[in-house]
């Protein structure tokens, strides 16, 4: 008989923050870098809990869930409405997502990550999820409950904690204002391969208009580094080099030295199943993200890619990027 489970309540935060405290440390042993745990993550875990299950004004609707045996909490499942980003269309509207700070206790039954999905499940579709989707980190228990619930792989965060003091590659330089129409140019092409890898990857009419207003607004803040490949007139590709941030990281963990690398794109990477000259540009690329990573003093960087965008996998992979997280769409 599976476990009953319920929506959480402010009440049961005492018994949920050492129930993810051990979550975040199993998550530690596995990658100590990438997954740091904070000096304060107790008390982080604990402040999250209380905005989540007491604020009525959030950013995005969030749903938490836990599973109960005996009278004690033995798991604990997290989901959330997902933004939908402005150059995606977005037609059916804000997708669910489960969360990687979802967990279940070493003593929980075997039906219990069963009877928390359904629940996290029902309540993202009855709040208009017509999209559902799921992360987690490689290797994590949840993997064989998403795959038995038609849930395949989406997007890979491939991740690499031995950063070396690459130099900065001659070719490629700083972004600058008049880069922008450039950019824009790749950024159209990396959302049509983006699309054609899968429609999720609806693209928004007003795409390039959007994209352009959020390159400008992004040269204007100081904690990230926007670098092209060849001249202003005829960019070959770019990247942006950024902090990480809590849609990817549980509270528990440090992010203060973690970079992500998302918007990056090169010609080198236009065909999906094969790269155009070695991936030479685009490695230049990916290098100088790096340094400058390295010149920030991050130790970890973390690259957003499409599970289906196989040349760009390949290129990660030789440079020493390993998944370190999954998300994966619900299939009909």
């Amino acid at each position: 008989m599976p476990p009953a489970t319920r929506p959480a309540t402010p009440q049961d935060i005492p018994q949920l923050v050492p129930l993810l405290m051990a979550d975040a440390a199993e998550r530690q042993a596995r990658d100590a870098i990438l997954w740091t745990v904070a000096a304060d993550a107790a008390t982080q875990i604990r402040d999250a809990l209380t905005v989540a299950l007491t604020s009525t004004n959030q950013p995005f609707r969030q749903f938490w869930h836990v599973a109960e045996e005996g009278g004690k909490i033995t798991g604990v499942i997290h989901a959330m409405l997902l933004p939908v980003p402005p150059i995606y269309a977005g037609p059916k509207g804000p997708p669910g997502l489960i969360l990687p700070d979802s967990c279940v206790a070493a003593n929980a039954s075997d039906a219990t990550i069963d009877a928390l999905m359904q629940a996290a499940e029902t309540a993202l579709q009855g709040a208009g999820a017509r999209i559902l989707l799921t992360s987690f980190v490689t290797g994590d228990r949840w993997q064989q409950v998403f795959d038995t619930r038609n849930y395949a792989p989406l997007t890979l965060y491939l991740a690499r904690t031995d950063l070396q003091g690459h130099n900065m590659p001659t070719q490629v330089r700083p972004a600058t204002d008049g880069d922008v129409p450039g950019i824009v140019t790749r950024s159209a092409e990396n959302r049509q391969v983006l699309f054609d890898i899968d429609p999720f990857w609806d693209i928004h009419p007003e795409a390039d208009s959007r994209f352009a207003a959020w390159m400008a607004r992004s040269l204007t803040l100081p904690d990230r580094d926007m670098m092209v490949l060849a001249p202003t007139d005829q960019l070959d590709g770019y990247v942006i080099a950024q902090p990480a941030s809590r849609l990817h990281f549980p509270p528990a963990h440090d992010i203060s030295r973690t970079g992500v690398i998302d918007d990056y794109f090169h010609v080198d990477f236009g065909e999906t199943e094969t790269l155009a000259q070695n991936g030479e540009g685009a490695t230049a690329l990916l290098h100088a993200a790096e340094a400058a990573f390295v010149a920030r003093d991050i130790q970890a960087a973390c690259v957003v890619c499409p599970a289906g965008w196989r040349s760009k996998i390949k290129l990660l992979r030789d440079a020493g990027y390993d998944t370190a997280m999954v998300w994966s769409i619900k299939r009909d």
